[in-house]
């Protein structure tokens, strides 16, 4: 079986609380990115195997959410028997997409088709919410009003398709642990707008790190994006562009691509 596990955008992500077991409820918008994608392939085999290729990421293969998501099912499910998996990694790592988390909701999906488990899309996000808090996310794989940790989810009528967008990854790695350390949570106060645009309460903190990320996003403004923000913790930038012919290839973008030609991870319509 074959699968392309997607990777996601924040429209927005707010900070609402810090909760006492020490993790912080949120309010975000999860939106789908088709186009850009790892590749996962999962057989029936003898044995257990894996094998990865493409970009590299920094976790042992007993780490990455793949093969604790087979071990997890597996220890549930006595159906679930030995698998060969090879995958690969196009989804750049840390950098706020959802890749890991993308791959082990496919996974899931997979076993749950190859060893006829009958398992509903409610029952596989609730067994994958055990690895990550937005891999839930990636069952559904529609635009969604997420709440809790990421992991309570409300499917909304948000349809970005036909814009064009940017996905700039810089050289850059922010810890999702530092990220919480130095967030100030809303205080109930939700996801916010600023001059009609989503804000995501990460951009404050990790900007002062990292003032690339920032220049980063103004010029994807500066080009016309009608819409730029970092997608999670970081990071990855984002601009969402109208895709008309006149303003697809403007002076100001083919400028940016020049300057960030090394970054630019995605360019092309939703």
């Amino acid at each position: 079986m074959k699968l392309t596990p997607n990777c996601k955008i924040n429209i927005g992500l707010s900070v609402v609380r810090r909760r006492q077991d020490g993790y912080h409820d949120i309010e975000t918008i999860f939106y789908p990115v088709y186009g850009l994608h790892d590749e996962l392939e999962i057989e029936k085999a003898d044995v257990f195997s894996f094998e990865q290729s493409g970009l590299a990421v920094d976790c042992s293969p007993e780490k990455n959410l793949i093969v604790r998501c087979y071990y997890l099912m597996a220890s549930r499910y006595a159906q679930v028997q030995p698998v060969a998996i090879r995958f690969r990694k196009n989804i750049p790592f840390g950098a706020g997409l959802g890749g890991g988390s993308s791959d082990a909701a496919h996974t899931a999906i997979a076993l749950n088709e190859l060893f006829e488990l009958g398992l509903s899309k409610p029952q596989l996000a609730q067994i994958v919410s055990e690895l990550g808090a937005d891999c839930a996310f990636f069952i559904y794989n529609v635009p969604c009003f997420a709440t809790g940790m990421g992991e309570q989810l409300t499917p909304i009528d948000m349809n970005l398709t036909g814009k064009r967008l940017i996905l700039i990854k810089p050289d850059v790695y922010v810890s999702t642990k530092d990220a919480y350390a130095n967030i100030v949570p809303r205080e109930e106060r939700g996801i916010d707008t600023h001059n009609d645009r989503y804000i995501n309460d990460f951009e404050e903190t990790v900007f002062k790190l990292h003032p690339e990320l920032q220049k980063i996003k103004q010029r994807l403004l500066d080009c016309g994006a009608e819409y730029a923000a970092m997608s999670g913790s970081g990071s990855t930038i984002f601009g969402l562009f109208d895709n008309d012919t006149e303003s697809s290839s403007t002076p100001q973008l083919r400028a940016l691509h020049e300057e960030f030609a090394s970054m630019i991870v995605f360019d092309n319509t939703l």
